[in-house]
């Protein structure tokens, strides 16, 4: 009904508009905004251990630099990640006193990023590190013995993520590092042979290696990683573990991924050791790309070959070119890969 001086009328449906109901005001009618806070006066910060929701950060700027700050993430970023090497800009109490609590407003973009998945069947990326510059896969020589598979995943990871590879070999004490190194290093890249026990001189080496640049090691638990670690920063306190003598399997030492600065310029990031590296989220021609070996013979196969099939013209080409047998051996790993991806193959 309507209402017409004084009386009320039946109206046709459609008549009504918004003028003739009364809609009353509900709980929280407030316009919403998407404006957030500027935080003009957040302090810029630098991401280097992340435990339970917590991130431990070292202040970048100003009078305060180095000082260590614990935070959590606002509520504006609580769907976005935050991980080590991250740069970031905190606000609230940023003064370090136990028991204060910064909170992260900002992440900034990322130069890098080094991925990995659950397994070569997985799509789903888990970002382990940001903003690093190098990659340095650590592998000994013996005990546990090299794992040139997993090598070969990291240098995907590495090609992929646009770090530089750097390859560190441990315990040449134990075992001659030539048969390893004449694999690698046709692909020109950098490379560092220590032995036991890790003298001055080679520790002085790999800080040069290092110096001015945010790099990651990783590699399979028990290979000296955290040696190498605590050699270049005598205070980490990184623990060491042993091989066991029956499985020929390292003990995870490390079990969270932390940043530690280095003397006179740079980080380095040391990462639990791995038994698994799954490139599940890097497409097949990626994965491909990464063999820079094979550059060459990949531009003779046909357009949307998978590199799997008997007609693939990867054979050909090495049956011609590999004199030594290197090049069939990296074919071999480039398949395993692929297969992997797959389901075939452990690619290990």
């Amino acid at each position: 009904m309507v209402r017409h001086g004084g009386a009320f009328a039946l109206s046709r449906r459609g008549d009504l508009d918004e003028d003739d109901v009364r809609v009353r005001p509900g709980r929280g009618s407030r316009p919403r905004t998407r404006r957030r806070p500027a935080h003009e006066g957040a302090a810029d910060a630098f991401v280097i251990a992340v435990d339970r929701g917590r991130y431990t950060c070292v202040l970048t700027g100003g009078d305060d630099a180095d000082l260590q700050v614990t935070a959590m993430k606002a509520r504006e970023l609580v769907r976005g990640s935050v991980v080590v090497g991250d740069r970031v800009s905190l606000a609230g109490d940023a003064s370090g006193d136990p028991g204060t609590l910064a909170r992260i407003v900002r992440v900034a973009p990322r130069t890098s990023v080094l991925r990995r998945s659950a397994d070569d069947t997985d799509p789903v990326e888990r970002v382990i590190v940001a903003n690093a510059q190098q990659l340095g896969i650590v592998t000994a020589l013996a005990d546990p013995p090299p794992r040139p598979r997993l090598i070969d995943r990291f240098l995907v990871a590495a090609y992929d993520a646009g770090l530089d590879p750097l390859l560190i070999l441990t315990k040449a004490d134990l075992a001659d590092p030539d048969e390893l190194l004449a694999a690698y290093t046709p692909l020109g890249i950098r490379y560092l042979v220590s032995g036991r026990p890790l003298t001055e001189a080679v520790t002085g080496e790999l800080r040069a290696l290092l110096a001015d640049r945010i790099s990651v090691l990783v590699g399979h638990s028990g290979v000296g990683k955290s040696t190498l670690v605590n050699a270049l920063v005598p205070d980490a306190g990184r623990a060491v573990g042993t091989v066991s003598p029956v499985t020929g399997r390292g003990r995870h030492t490390s079990s969270s991924v932390v940043a530690l600065r280095l003397r006179g310029g740079g980080w380095i990031i040391d990462t639990p050791g791995l038994r698994s590296f799954g490139l599940g989220h890097i497409s097949a021609d990626r994965v491909a790309a990464a063999f820079p070996d094979l550059a060459e013979a990949l531009a003779h196969c046909r357009p949307g070959c998978a590199h799997l099939s008997e007609d693939c013209g990867l054979d050909a080409w090495v049956s011609e070119h590999d004199s030594s047998g290197a090049l069939a051996v990296r074919l071999d790993s480039l398949r395993r890969l692929l297969r992997s991806r797959e389901g075939r193959d452990d690619g290990y």
